[in-house]
């Protein structure tokens, strides 16, 4: 887990803060114990709390290619990065790191807003593109990763991975939403894309936000992706027996790739029994595992 930030100056190239993207990123501390840092340029201010899970020794935050002119904020995992990685090595693109982020940012060189479909994991990251003046943001298929946003008064952009991010910042207008109350009391939460305050938004699960400096209006979420069901694809019981047993394995086997160590919480039931028992399969080593009672 790692928290993200920014503020993005959609009408112009004036100064922010230092002050202000130290302030509203710090708020989300606990998110990103290992390291602290800020990106600054005319019109953008780039935030990121960093938890280390890969490539521990350079995969600081926000993170820019060769020339510094596309940079990303990421919080998440790409577990096919290894094989991104060796793909875009062969389309000529220099790694100066290990790490899964670095992968984003030359996916994005590759296929521009595309690389969402390349990729694998759990995410929400916005990327900086200086040359197009583009600010591009995505989160994962199914909304593991959170990522809030809001527009200020002044035409301001600002985001992060928690609500408070947003309400951090003197500009936001805290009126409450009373679609997102009564939401609240249907179903003991705010659903996307609402949230509790009305000029806060959440990014939808699946779906990708391109901000482009100097554009009119102002732009709405795109989904990338989404899911299908059908009756036309029927299989023996023992087949999708055979299958479940395979992509329970291999996604697993994908989860398991950290330089830190690993655990899983046992909750007793069938679930977690599978992926304990699935994680010792693939493993040398005992599994970690913790309880809560």
């Amino acid at each position: 887990m790692c928290g993200i930030s920014g503020i993005f100056d959609t009408r112009g190239t004036g100064t922010i803060p230092r002050d202000l993207i130290s302030r509203i990123n710090n708020v989300q501390s606990h998110r990103g114990p290992d390291e602290n840092e800020v990106h600054l340029e005319p019109g953008l201010a780039l935030g990121h709390r960093r938890l280390s899970v890969i490539d521990l020794a350079t995969g600081t935050q926000p993170l820019f290619n060769e020339d510094g002119t596309v940079g990303i904020v990421f919080n998440g995992e790409i577990y096919n990065y290894l094989e991104l990685m060796q793909e875009l090595n062969d389309l000529g693109y220099r790694f100066r790191t290990r790490s899964d982020t670095e992968v984003i940012v030359h996916a994005w060189q590759a296929w521009g807003e595309a690389c969402v479909h390349r990729l694998r994991g759990m995410f929400a990251f916005a990327l900086w593109d200086r040359k197009h003046q583009t600010l591009f943001l995505a989160r994962d298929r199914m909304g593991v990763k959170p990522m809030h946003y809001a527009w200020l008064p002044d035409g301001s952009f600002i985001f992060g991975s928690e609500l408070k991010v947003l309400t951090a910042h003197p500009g936001f207008v805290r009126d409450i939403d009373p679609l997102a109350v009564e939401g609240y009391f249907s179903f003991g939460y705010v659903p996307d894309p609402r949230c509790i305050y009305q000029n806060a938004h959440k990014l939808p699960a699946a779906h990708t936000l391109t901000l482009r400096r100097g554009d009119a209006g102002r732009p709405v979420p795109r989904p990338y992706w989404d899911v299908r069901f059908t009756n036309d694809n029927p299989i023996k019981l023992q087949d999708a027996q055979a299958e479940l047993r395979e992509r329970v394995r291999e996604s697993v086997r994908l989860r398991m790739i950290a330089e830190v160590p690993l655990g899983a919480f046992l909750s007793g039931g069938v679930d977690s029994s599978a992926v304990v028992a699935t994680m010792a399969g693939l493993s040398d080593e005992p599994v970690n595992t913790c309880s809560i009672a």
